[in-house]
């Protein structure tokens, strides 16, 4: 059905006749918005699901938590995803800064809060292809494989025309299209971005030691170095992903490191815990910051993953964040179709925004804080960490509490 656009409010772009019309349009074809586009589509969405589909991983993986897997199963994919992937068991944390207040790691068991794993760890890459295969599956899904390049909002629908011409119309944009959003800009919401002195280098590594399906942080000057379980192969049994921030020019050193020199460096900053490395495939390296905005939501527009916040990839935070947005996102749009009302208006976009504000704040700052505190040299700062982390490692109430606000936060997935 074609949405009606009063002649007043007409342009070149919201004048002309679209290629297709759906109920939502999402900006961004990576984990964000396929996952976005199957969620709503299995609740009765028609959904045009606009960008490129690119499965490689640079030697990256995402640890889903529980939260995340529940909602997974909710829209029906957590069968294909957990194929092949790792559960994580435990989560190990070692201060490895020589803080004046030396402090025990501190173990985070997933038994103690009644949970055979805290959550899965799957290659990015494989993410990615599973989500397209599955949106590519549902006929209510239009997948354009095309970047958009104009946005435009009317009363009554958004209209975006992609790189290869054509022109699609529909009530709601949901903008999943990352930091330098196209939507939330066409939108006019603004953004605040930081940098910091950090550069991630990502590997997928096997190695000769079992990982015991326990993901370690070294939490180090420059950053924390992490190593998370993969599932083994019958070529390599014991495999790991990771994630190591440092400075700037530590990195561009290690860029220039052949293959071996590097995993010799890493197994050295690692202090043995799992052997020789070998790594699988050639390192990605990105440049650390931060965003976040003033509102998630617009007139017939609503940000999510990205587009709405970002940080560095501290505590596993990052995709479970934005499958929160996309479960929120689902509920009210499901809401507002109940009472027969326009999903795509503020008043009716208004329960994304009180749902979804304090979550993305308090990961947003709270990874902000550990980050900063983490490359902090400075003894009143490392002092205060060091009893943070003693309470968390011997008052148990607070540990598990701790551990189901980050593995199990509250929300709209039961």
């Amino acid at each position: 059905m074609n949405l009606p656009i009063r002649p007043e409010e007409m342009s070149s772009l919201s004048a002309a006749t679209p290629t297709a019309v759906a109920d939502v349009i999402v900006s961004g074809a990576g984990a964000a918005g396929l996952a976005a586009s199957i969620a709503l589509a299995r609740a009765g969405f028609s959904v045009i699901c606009a960008g490129l589909i690119e499965p490689q991983g640079n030697g990256r993986t995402v640890a889903l938590f529980e939260g995340s897997l529940r909602f997974l199963r909710q829209i029906g994919l957590l069968d294909q995803l957990s194929e092949g992937s790792q559960p994580v068991r435990a989560i190990r944390m070692v201060d490895d800064t020589s803080p004046f207040l030396p402090v025990p790691p501190i173990v985070l068991d997933a038994p103690e809060i009644g949970l055979d794993a805290l959550g899965l760890n799957i290659e990015t890459g494989r993410l990615v292809q599973t989500l397209a295969n599955v949106a590519a599956s549902l006929p209510s899904i239009t997948l354009p494989r095309s970047l958009l390049s104009e946005v435009e909002f009317s009363a009554t629908a958004v209209s975006v025309r992609d790189r290869e011409g054509r022109l699609y119309r529909a009530k709601l944009l949901v903008a999943a299209d990352g930091r330098r959003s196209l939507g939330r800009e066409a939108a006019k919401i603004p953004v605040r971005t930081w940098r910091y002195r950090q550069v991630a280098i990502t590997a997928l590594l096997a190695h000769e030691k079992p990982h015991d399906g326990i993901s370690t942080e070294f939490h180090t000057r420059g950053g924390p170095c992490t190593l998370v379980p993969l599932q083994g192969t019958a070529d390599h049994p014991h495999r790991s992903s990771l994630v190591w921030l440092m400075p700037p020019e530590e990195a561009d050193r290690r860029r220039a490191l052949d293959a071996d020199a590097f995993a010799s460096e890493l197994r050295q900053q690692t202090h043995d815990i799992a052997g020789r490395f070998t790594l699988e495939e050639p390192r990605g390296f990105f440049p650390m910051g931060g965003l976040r905005v003033n509102r998630l939501v617009g007139h017939r527009i609503v940000l999510i993953g990205e587009a709405a916040h970002a940080f560095p990839p501290l505590a596993a935070q990052g995709l479970n964040l934005t499958l929160r947005d996309i479960a929120q996102l689902l509920a009210t749009l499901e809401a507002a179709r109940t009472k027969d009302e326009d999903f795509g208006t503020l008043p009716a976009l208004v329960s994304y925004e009180r749902g979804r504000r304090r979550d993305i704040a308090l990961r947003t700052s709270g990874v902000d804080v550990l980050n900063r505190s983490i490359m902090t040299d400075f003894a009143p700062i490392d002092a205060i960490r060091g009893a943070g982390a003693i309470a968390v490692r011997l008052i148990g109430p607070l540990r598990r509490a701790l551990m189901r606000e980050g593995i199990l936060p509250a929300g709209p997935v039961v």
